[in-house]
């Protein structure tokens, strides 16, 4: 330290502001959360409503809330056919805890798995950027998806390899259609997507719908919302409900195997899987891979 740095902090304050953030606070008694006493949460504050006010630093208005709570109950799973989900359910087999079976699942999000939610909103983005440099839509979306076509096969939140018609693409956007109707919402990502989606139909051609990542990630964009404040953010939405609920089948916790019983050392819950159901299971993988290879969106 030289003279004009003047005094050094003690080390217990140097820390502390260190440590310091504007998510939380914490001294004795005391429990703030983006600023605001969590005594004055609990009770009042919804979970949605909760997540949004940690990553905004604000709280969403009933409607909004609604909105983001509705994209994240459409995907809360979708099945062994997702890699996370099947990868948590065989962890769980493995007799292990089931939060690390959980964490096998989520370890596995990524660009290819659990990215199209983000990759979605950055191409709408573009879209509407282009509007705004006074870009007519149909022109805007047919630079954007030459742009993206140069990175890659597909166009991440279009098309599925199960639905003809993804069953969650409807619901959310017409709960768009009213936000933007009552002035919840603009709608301009919502107007850009399905310009998106006209611009993939080619006639003679199988068409290539909005899936639950395109969706989702206007709900997202519209209320630019948490999600667009995560530069990396890595979709975790059916991980919530479907990492646990997928493990949770393949074994007894905690219910059907109270914690002062001994758990099983070794071995499978479930036994040895049956010699159809591994070479199923090994079709599936070299199945998945040569899917992956070619389409990581979508799962």
């Amino acid at each position: 330290m030289t003279a004009t740095d003047g005094p050094e902090p003690d080390g217990g304050t140097a820390v502390a502001d260190w440590w310091a953030t504007s998510v939380s606070r914490m001294a004795p008694g005391v429990v703030e959360l983006r600023g605001r006493p969590v005594q004055d949460l609990i009770g009042s504050t919804g979970l949605v409503a909760m997540i949004w006010l940690m990553l905004r630093g604000d709280l969403p208005t009933p409607r909004q809330a609604a909105l983001l709570e509705a994209a994240l109950v459409a995907g809360v799973d979708h099945g062994p056919h997702a890699p996370s989900i099947a990868a948590a359910r065989m962890a769980a087999t493995c007799g292990i805890g089931l939060n690390n079976a959980v964490a096998t699942g989520v370890n596995l999000l990524g660009d290819s798995h659990g990215g199209a939610g983000q990759q979605c909103v950055e191409l709408l983005t573009d879209v509407c950027a282009r509007q705004d440099g006074g870009v007519d839509l149909d022109t805007a979306v047919a630079d954007v998806l030459t742009t993206w076509r140069a990175r890659a096969r597909y166009i991440p939140g279009f098309g599925h390899r199960f639905h003809p018609v993804d069953p969650r693409r409807d619901p959310l956007l017409g709960l768009v259609d009213i936000a933007v109707r009552d002035g919840v919402v603009r709608g301009r990502f919502a107007a850009a997507a399905r310009a998106v989606e006209a611009a993939l139909h080619r006639p003679g051609r199988r068409p290539v719908p909005m899936n639950i990542d395109g969706a989702t990630a206007v709900v997202y964009a519209e209320l630019q919302g948490p999600v667009r404040a995560q530069p990396e953010y890595r979709d975790p939405r059916s991980r919530v409900g479907g990492d646990p609920a997928g493990p949770a089948q393949q074994g007894p916790y905690p219910a059907q195997h109270p914690a002062h019983v001994s758990r099983p050392v070794g071995g499978r819950r479930r036994g040895a899987m049956p010699a159809a159901g591994f070479l199923a299971s090994v079709r599936r993988a070299q199945y998945i891979e040569r899917t992956f290879r070619w389409h990581p969106w979508s799962i």
